[in-house]
């Protein structure tokens, strides 16, 4: 079952969209369930509501294998390069789109406070940190990336998949060596060997991201990196690990 809820962001001053899975059989159960928040929440369900006619059809495999979560997709603003810069916790520059003001801290201190504590009045949730996710790819990799880190007592485990780093990945090595230690936290990280133009970007990219893991494994974070052969930074692509990463995150 899918929700649809309006609300409004203060620090954007803007309205935003959520898009809500709730399981199958919610409303004849009285238990409470964990909770992933995503982003792009309408890239995730509905193929007529994705911004390329894709989506990562997860209520589809949410349905089928009858796992018991809930998923709170927070819409991307849609104008010029506003997604860029909301979900983005640090300004950069890039040849393509110029400067980027990163307002992704500000959206993160929201999600992790005034939207968790509505989501967590309005439904059944387990509120603690243990049963608490967030995930996302591209951009939204990068936000899942960084609030796992920064924000480590509100979510132990992340969905980060193709994350955006390739000119921030600085920061977040700064990010993660001032966090706690990460003991009860599960990070899955995935890039896709046919994200990338020639074999050089591929090996850069794939430093890049062991880089970050060595770190965040020196913080005694359990880490899954995943490489997927033919892996490609789209929906249906992303589609392909749902089994993977939701399988691990949310098994103990």
């Amino acid at each position: 079952m899918i929700e649809k809820r309006d609300i409004y962001i203060p620090c954007f001053q803007d309205m935003r969209m959520l898009h809500i899975y709730l399981p199958e059989d919610y409303e004849k159960e009285t238990r409470h369930y964990p909770v992933l928040y995503m982003f792009d929440g309408h890239n995730l369900f509905y193929d007529e509501d994705a911004t390329f006619g894709r989506s990562w059809g997860l209520k589809r495999w949410l349905d089928e294998h009858t796992m018991p979560l809930i998923v709170v997709g927070v819409e991307c603003n849609h104008e010029g390069n506003r997604r860029l810069e909301e979900f983005s916790p640090y300004d950069f520059s890039d040849a393509t789109v110029g400067f980027i003001h990163g307002q992704g801290k500000e959206l993160m201190e929201w999600m992790s406070s005034d939207l968790k504590r509505w989501i967590d009045h309005a439904y059944r949730t387990l509120p603690g940190k243990h049963h608490t996710a967030i995930g996302g790819s591209s951009m939204g990799g990068l936000m899942a990336l960084y609030a796992v880190v920064h924000h480590c007592d509100i979510y132990s485990k992340a969905a980060v998949l193709s994350p955006f780093i390739y000119r921030l990945k600085d920061e977040l090595l700064t990010e993660i060596r001032a966090c706690p230690k990460l003991r009860s936290h599960k990070i899955y990280i995935s890039w896709g060997s046919d994200e990338f133009r020639t074999k050089q970007q591929l090996a850069l990219a794939s430093g890049r991201i062991l880089e970050l893991m060595r770190c965040l494994e020196e913080k005694e974070a359990k880490v899954y990196p995943n490489l997927v052969f033919k892996g490609r930074h789209n929906e249906e692509s992303w589609e392909q690990e749902l089994d993977t990463v939701l399988t691990w995150l949310f098994t103990e």
